[in-house]
Order: C-alpha cells, then structure tokens, then sequence
C-alpha cells in the first residue's frame, strides 16, 4: 500500500509541475517596448501589466500594442472584448471563462 501511495504521488506530481510549466509556454511573449523594462502577466485580464516602477505606463495594462491605463479602460475596448470571449483567450482561473471545470 505504501508503494502505491508513492507511486500515485509521484504521478500527480509530474501531472501538476507539467500543467504549470505548461501554462506559462502558452502566454504571449513580452511586449517589446522601451517604455516599460518590467512586466507581469495579470492571469485574471489574460494580458501583460508594467511593474517597472520608473516608467510612466506603471500599471498599465498591454493589449494590442496599446497601454490601457486601467482595468476598465482595458475592459471598454472592442478589440479586448473580442479577444476575451475568443477561444484564444490566455486568462486563468476565475477570469470569467466560459465553460469551468464541467464544460
């Protein structure tokens, strides 16, 4: 019993560290831009955010080569809208994706 107790332990293991390097081959690559030297993925918005405390656009979102100084602002573009109801969309657990766990 304590073999296979190891064993499935093991599995889920690998199951989970794949899932989660996983997720992070799937995201957009950085924006390329000078402005802002730092950046973080936002799982919940499924875009880049500026953490470079330095740069003007500090907290800003990213989404199609434009800064959204907010989350609404962000959350009123059309062309953000149609990529968050895309299957394309790369947000993350309780973004507001269709579907969950069951379907």
């Amino acid at each position: 019993m304590k073999k296979t107790r190891l064993l499935i332990t093991g599995v889920l293991t690998s199951l989970m560290a794949g899932t989660i390097a996983g997720c992070s081959d799937d995201l957009p690559p950085q924006p390329d831009d000078r402005s802002c030297r730092d950046w973080d993925w936002d799982d919940e918005q499924g875009v880049w955010q500026c953490d470079d405390t330095g740069s003007s656009h500090y907290g800003h979102f990213f989404y199609g080569g434009k800064y959204f100084r907010n989350k609404s602002s962000l959350l009123k573009s059309s062309s953000y809208k149609s990529y968050h109801s895309s299957s394309s969309f790369k947000g993350g657990f309780g973004s507001g994706t269709k579907g969950g766990f069951g379907g």
